[in-house]
């Protein structure tokens, strides 16, 4: 009797639980059970309570397919293992297999969030249609419009008249494919930094291919600057991982180019090699073309190609009607760097320059060319200010555990250029090696070289000079400890061998020699001072006050063969010197860790009379004072000055401070600091240099730079000769800098340039010089 009963009440809830998930939404469910939780669950259990006691099997039963229906929540799964489907309204179809969803969507699966305001999804395929304002968003960006079909599985799909979002870009398009979890395809749409409904800037495109973190790819590309179309590009690629754009536009004006306009695009050609292409035009030197190439082979180091090529028609030249003349310019610079192993590593600079204008344009002296026209200097004038004449070399060096080798191979490649030729010239260092158990140490450099000193072309046959000599030194020391003195006695010999001498004759059997010796002696003193205090808002947790005196003292002997009788030279002649330092500082912590509050260095050395053909007394060299101090920190000071004893009284900075150099730095946050330089000369300038740069807000930046001369000699102009003011105004995704500058050598500037945020090392400049400086000397 107890099983029928038992059975009757089982029959009865499985076809009550049918009807209510035939009949309610689940959504509906839920809040059933969530407003009467406590009662669902009280019942629940008196009625499990009297099961058991009916029967065990009845209980199990009862426990395993009835009870479960009570602890549904609004979160469902169906047949997809890990998706969750919330919404107003969710319903299951038993024989479509599908759920349907409405209002207020929001489906979570593998990582990836989409919501709509209706949803279709089939359990079996996981294929699902998705309508009104639907957005997907996963870790490779956000994409929205109006209507997608998605597959949750493969987390690919097509969405329509959508957009995107994938740093740093923001766009919009007609059709929109999700090829897979790391790449979507937009079509018939744009891209820009700006995240703008109507962006400031966009780059229109046929098909954009985004690889979210990685690299994006474009097809048919019109640049856009507002509703303005500016440019048009057959397609752009960019790696997400390089600061830079593609293309670089820069148009402007010199002095000497006129109007000007150059451009680059940088084209990836493979994983190991990039390209930039140059197009550049002038208007007074006319088109000029150029590649670069930045290769690292796979295990084989990396390297820089340039090469950059006018045929310039110098306008600036032009007589009367004559069309400007033509000159072939170019250069070829290649640079390689490959660490072999960690104690080995080759670097190499090819750098080879054509410049018929220099032979053509007078005035052409005999000695190799107009010396004023230089390729570097007019096109690439920051280059020529590092390095006017650039060689050719190639270094290998190998290191050991006490020193190393190195062969240095240094042709000449132009020959306009005057300079020593090495090929090779070879390095054997050894720094300091312990001798045995003994307590001396060794130190040894050889040099063997073939030199080769060309004079610029062209030149007379025999003005050439070919040497080969080697050059050994060696060093043997006693590092000693002395009471509280660290001592140092060493002795030295120099050895030169050169095949010939100055005349002519052989020399190999005869080497210059010479021989030094001498000694450093140093130690240190401090003590400790229990000093804490906040005084001035100066954070002082103890100070500490060191002193460390040095000496060092070394004699040179004449060389055995006078320096004048070597083609190059060879040991300076007798010198008998003592070199004195002492340094102070007072030291002390903040946040744990040791800050020098105060640095003050004191250098000199006392030439001693040496006799032989040296018969003048000993004499004090120059007086060296170095101060630094950091009071806060958010201050610092350095100065550094210069009291002349060297140049005797005849010399009118004799016993007087000839050089100050002062900087002082205060820096409250990054966008607001003020500097202060000062650079005097006793007999010569006076500058000082005032730079502030402040952030208004957060759209506002200025920056200021002034020099002033304050001068007392005559040759020198007084006053103001250079000023520059910078207001920095940040245009949502552009940052744009008007600059003014005015210089009493170049003239006045205004100078605006505009910078993508997203790339800030990507510029796009305007310059205009509107009048030249005033004739006359503004030295």
């Amino acid at each position: 009797m107890g099983y029928l009963f038992a059975h009757e009440i089982f029959c009865r809830l499985l076809r009550f639980t049918a009807r209510l998930r035939s009949r309610l939404t689940l959504s509906k469910l839920w809040l059933l059970a969530s407003s009467r939780r406590k009662t669902l669950q009280t019942s629940a259990k008196k009625f499990l309570i009297v099961c058991s006691q009916v029967s065990p099997l009845l209980f199990i039963l009862v426990f395993t397919f009835v009870f479960p229906v009570f602890a549904k929540d609004k979160s469902v799964a169906g047949g997809m293992s890990g998706i969750v489907i919330n919404g107003d309204d969710v319903e299951f179809s038993t024989d479509s297999k599908e759920f349907s969803a409405k209002g207020n969507v929001v489906v979570l699966y593998k990582g990836a969030k989409l919501s709509c305001d209706k949803l279709v999804v089939n359990t079996d395929t996981k294929d699902g249609v998705a309508e009104g304002h639907v957005r997907l968003d996963d870790k490779g960006g956000v994409i929205e419009g109006d209507k997608m079909s998605y597959n949750f599985e493969e987390k690919k799909g097509i969405l329509y008249n959508g957009g995107f979002r994938s740093t740093p870009y923001f766009g919009r398009a007609d059709e929109m494919e999700k090829v897979n979890e790391n790449e979507f395809v937009a079509k018939r749409g744009y891209f820009s930094t700006c995240s703008y409904d109507n962006p400031h800037w966009r780059m229109k495109s046929r098909k954009i291919k985004m690889f979210p973190g990685s690299k994006i790819m474009t097809k048919d590309d019109t640049v856009y600057f507002g509703t303005v179309p500016a440019a048009y590009m057959p397609e752009y690629n960019h790696n997400l991982g390089d600061p830079l754009m593609n293309v670089q536009l820069m148009p402007g004006h010199r002095k000497d180019w006129g109007y000007f306009m150059l451009t680059t695009y940088r084209y990836k050609l493979s994983d190991y090699v990039n390209s930039s292409i140059y197009a550049d035009y002038r208007a007074n030197y006319g088109l000029a073309e150029g590649l670069g190439l930045n290769y690292i082979p796979p295990g084989f180091g990396k390297g820089d190609f340039k090469f950059y090529y006018t045929h310039e028609k110098d306008s600036t030249l032009q007589k009367g009607d004559e069309p400007p003349p033509e000159f072939q310019r170019y250069f070829v610079r290649n640079r390689y760097k490959w660490d072999i192993d960690p104690q080995t590593n080759f670097v190499s600079e090819y750098y080879k320059i054509v410049d018929s204008k220099r032979f053509n344009v007078p005035p052409v002296p005999a000695s190799g060319g107009n010396a004023t026209i230089n390729f570097l200097k007019d096109y690439f004038p920051r280059e020529y200010e590092k390095d006017a004449q650039p060689n050719t070399y190639a270094l290998l060096h190998h290191g050991f555990e006490y020193g190393g080798v190195d062969v240095l191979f240094q042709p000449r490649i132009n020959p306009w250029y005057t300079m020593t030729e090495k090929k090779p010239e070879i390095t054997y260092t050894l720094s300091s090696l312990q001798l045995g158990e003994t307590p001396f140490y060794w130190g040894n450099t050889s040099i063997l070289s073939n030199l080769n000193y060309r004079t610029a072309a062209p030149s007379a046959p025999d003005s050439d000079i070919n040497l080969t000599r080697f050059d050994m030194s060696n060093r043997f020391s006693l590092p000693a400890k002395v009471a509280f003195f660290s001592v140092t006695p060493f002795v030295a010999n120099r050895e030169v061998f050169d095949n010939t001498w100055a005349d002519g004759s052989y020399a190999m059997n005869r080497p210059q020699t010479v021989f030094s010796s001498g000694a450093d002696v140093s130690t240190k003193f401090y003590r400790l001072f229990d000093v804490n205090s906040g005084i001035l808002g100066m954070d002082i947790n103890g100070l500490r006050h060191v002193i460390t005196p040095s000496v060092g003292y070394a004699y040179q002997h004449d060389p055995t063969v006078p320096s004048s009788k070597l083609k190059f030279g060879g040991a300076s002649p007798v010198s008998n010197v003592a070199s004195l330092s002492l340094d102070n500082k007072l030291q002390t912590k903040r946040a744990g860790k040791k800050v020098d509050l105060v640095d003050f260095l004191v250098t000199n050395s006392y030439n001693f009379k040496t006799g032989g053909t040296n018969k003048a007394s000993g004499t004090l060299s120059d007086f060296l004072y170095t101060l630094d101090v950091l009071p806060y920190s958010w201050m610092s000071m350095h100065t550094k000055a210069t009291f002349s004893r060297s140049g005797g009284k005849q010399d009118p900075n004799f016993n007087h401070l000839s050089q100050i150099d002062f900087d002082l730095g205060i820096s409250l946050t990054q966008d607001r600091n003020f500097s202060i330089s000062q650079r005097f000369l006793r007999k010569g300038g006076n500058q000082m240099i005032y730079t502030f740069n402040y952030r208004l807000n957060p759209k506002w930046k200025f920056y200021c730079y002034e020099r002033f001369e304050m001068g007392q000699d005559a040759g020198i102009k007084r006053g103001l000769r250079e000023q520059g003011y910078t207001l920095s105004r940040d245009l949502h995704c552009w940052i744009m800098d008007t600059t003014y500058n005015v210089n009493q050598v170049t003239g006045n500037m205004i100078m605006f340039a505009f910078h993508l945020k997203a790339f800030p090392e990507m510029g796009f400049n305007l310059d205009q010089s509107y009048h030249a400086p005033k004739p006359g000397s503004q030295s």
